[in-house]
This record gives C-alpha cells, sequence and structure tokens, in this order.
C-alpha cells in the first residue's frame, strides 16, 4: 500500500505519554500513519484545518477547552470520523457517553495500570476501531429530547394484548455506532413492548452509565443486566461490559443469566452468544434486530434465530455507521428484512402486533 492510500490519523492528548504510544501503535501499521499530534483542542483545531486528517482520536477530559464542547463544534463544522480515548473512571464513561451522542464514533479506554504497556496491548483493538472509523458514514447530528417531550413522527403498530407482550421478546445486537442506533430504537418502543435484551461491544464501566442514559430517554425501563431476573414487558436489559448475557427459560418464564466465559468473536459480551441463546430458549417467540457493527459477530447467532423460528430483521447499509454485521447477516441469509434505522422500531411492533404465538407453557 502506498503512502497516498494511507489512514490520515491526528491524535489530541494531553498527556505526552499517550501521544507517544498511539502514535507508535499507528505508525506500526501499513495502512495507516499519523499526520500531526495535539495537546489540547486548541492546538488541535488548527492542525485540523492543516494536515485533514481522515480521523481524529481525540481524549475526553482535555485542557483548556471541553472536550465536548471541540467535539460538538467539530461535528457542527467540520463533521469527521473521531475515535474517543476514555478513561475508565464514572465521569469519563458519562463523558463518553455523551461524545458518542454528539457524533463520535466510537472510544477506545486507556488502562488503568502501566499505560504504555497497557495501550500496547491494545493494538490490535485501536487499530481496528481506527479502520472502522475511517470508513464510517458520518451523519449530521440531531437534537433528542426525552421520550415524554414528544411523540414519533409516525404511529406505531399497536400489540394485539398484554398476552402478546409478555410471550414475544426483542434480541438487539451491535457494535460501532450501535450506542445511538439503540437509543433511537428504545425510544420508541411503547411502554408495554416485550421485554428487550441487548448485546452491545462496550467495556466494563461503560454499560452502567450506558443504561442510565436510555432509562432516562426512554418510555420503557432500561438497566444493566444483573443475571437471575425476570425478562419483564417494558423493560430493556442491556449486556454489562465484563459478561456475555444469555436468555434461559425457567418453568413459563423468561430469565437472564449472565457468564464470564471466554470471548466469542474477540467479544465479552457478544451478539453471537445472546442470539444463540435466544435461539434455543425462545425459538418463534423471539424477534431479532442487527444493527451497526463491524465484523461479523451475531451472524451465525441470527442464523440459528432464524432457523429456530424467529424473524429476523437488520439494518440497512444507508443507515449504518457501520454495516458489517448487519452485511454478515444477510449475506448468509439469516434475516428477513432489511431497513433503515428509523423504520426498524416499526416494522418490529408490526410484525409483533400480526403475528401473536400462544402462551408460554411449563
Amino acid at each position: 500500500m502506498t503512502a497516498i492510500n494511507k489512514i490520515k490519523v491526528a491524535i489530541v492528548d494531553d498527556s505526552a505519554l499517550i501521544r507517544s504510544v498511539m502514535s507508535e501503535i499507528v505508525n506500526s501499521q501499513p495502512d495507516m500513519e499519523v499526520v500531526g499530534v495535539a495537546p489540547d483542542p486548541l492546538v488541535a483545531r488548527e492542525l485540523i484545518k492543516r494536515v485533514n486528517p481522515d480521523v481524529l482520536t481525540l481524549d475526553v477530559e482535555m485542557p483548556k477547552m471541553d472536550g465536548l464542547d471541540f467535539l460538538e463544534k467539530l461535528m457542527r463544522l467540520r463533521p469527521m470520523p473521531v475515535l474517543m480515548v476514555s478513561s475508565l473512571t464514572e465521569r469519563g464513561s458519562e463523558i463518553t457517553m455523551r461524545a458518542l451522542e454528539l457524533g463520535a464514533v466510537d472510544f477506545v479506554t486507556k488502562p488503568k495500570i502501566s499505560i504504555q504497556s497497557g495501550m500496547r496491548e491494545y493494538t490490535e483493538l485501536i487499530t481496528d476501531k481506527i479502520r472502522a472509523a475511517a470508513r464510517a458514514r458520518i451523519k449530521p447530528r440531531t437534537v433528542h429530547a426525552p421520550a415524554a417531550g414528544g411523540q414519533p413522527t409516525a404511529p406505531l403498530p399497536q400489540l394485539r394484548s398484554p398476552l402478546t407482550s409478555s410471550e414475544k421478546l426483542i434480541i438487539i445486537g451491535a457494535s460501532t455506532g450501535g450506542t445511538e442506533a439503540i437509543r433511537e430504537f428504545l425510544m420508541q418502543m411503547p411502554s408495554d413492548c416485550p421485554g428487550i435484551l441487548i448485546a452491545q461491544h462496550m467495556p466494563e464501566g461503560f454499560t452502567s452509565s450506558f443504561a442510565k442514559r436510555l432509562d432516562s430517554l426512554c418510555k420503557i425501563s432500561v438497566s444493566e443486566a444483573q443475571g437471575n431476573e425476570r425478562v419483564l414487558p417494558g423493560h430493556a436489559y442491556i449486556a454489562p461490559g465484563h459478561s456475555h448475557l444469555l436468555l434461559v427459560r425457567s418453568g413459563a418464564n423468561y430469565m437472564t443469566r449472565i457468564e464470564q466465559t471466554d470471548p466469542v468473536n474477540r467479544h465479552r459480551p457478544s451478539v453471537d452468544v445472546l442470539f444463540r441463546s435466544a435461539a434455543q430458549a425462545a425459538g418463534k417467540n423471539a424477534v431479532g434486530v442487527i444493527l451497526t457493527g463491524m465484523g461479523k459477530d451475531g451472524a451465525q447467532g441470527m442464523l440459528e434465530m432464524k432457523q429456530a423460528g424467529a424473524h429476523n430483521f437488520a439494518q440497512d447499509e444507508a443507515s449504518c455507521v457501520v454495516f458489517g454485521m448487519p452485511r454478515e447477516a444477510i449475506a448468509i441469509g439469516a434475516t428477513h428484512e432489511v431497513a433503515p434505522l428509523q423504520a426498524l422500531p416499526g416494522l418490529v411492533l408490526g410484525h409483533l402486533a400480526t403475528h401473536g404465538g400462544r402462551a408460554l407453557r411449563v
């Protein structure tokens, strides 16, 4: 690969050590190069004008100018792929969630101990995310109001009865770009919708902030899955960043289970693990939804859901930030319908409203 085809990366971080290690990681790859570094947003602003990077890595907590203010201005005036570099703290996770809402494509975390060696261990993860960011579709940002503040632009189908809600389930998997896609999907769910289980690729410490943010915006209750809890209508359960989330049966009830077994497809939580458990536990009572994300996690599990009788939906290419996971699921014939993100909630509810199932039996 010639230099002209390399991904141009600019690094913005107030830590000289992080700038050095990130530069070493990026420049070690044959398909990318660092074209500039900056210690704060003010220097970064001029750097971006000068080097026109393909991807910007940005520390979430920056001096001289608030990192979120900088990101908001950047995405409004010069939209570009931004990969956040976040600290593993509660404040860091909250800022990162807000950064994703403002348009950042994805994020990586700084290791707590031995930053230099830790970052080097993250080489594959960091460079994969840079490649995904370089391919990402950057969309204009919109203002999101809480669900109570307004209704969807088009009326959504009504479920036929509470019975339909209680026996059906919606199972969702996502990765890069998924936090915003999940938010948009869940904000359209009515308070009596079927129980929802979600696997989003996200590290430990961030899923709790993600769930709390969604819970404040949605009509339904959203929480980080704890395991051994009954799956209830009007509730969404997000896989914790340290564990796989599985759906299991206990008599007439659906329950959550969390397991800290080995990563699958390099991920824990893994979408394949969740989808396979739904195939086994729920069969035709499940509706599968695969959203934006890089890689192929979830494709095989979604195929197993289809074979077990589930009806599956995939987000279309035009509305994805990264069309990796939906593409893989579509390619192996795991999906029934492909649609833009904004249409998926209505299609899922429409399917549930017209395809009632029998009540669960022991």
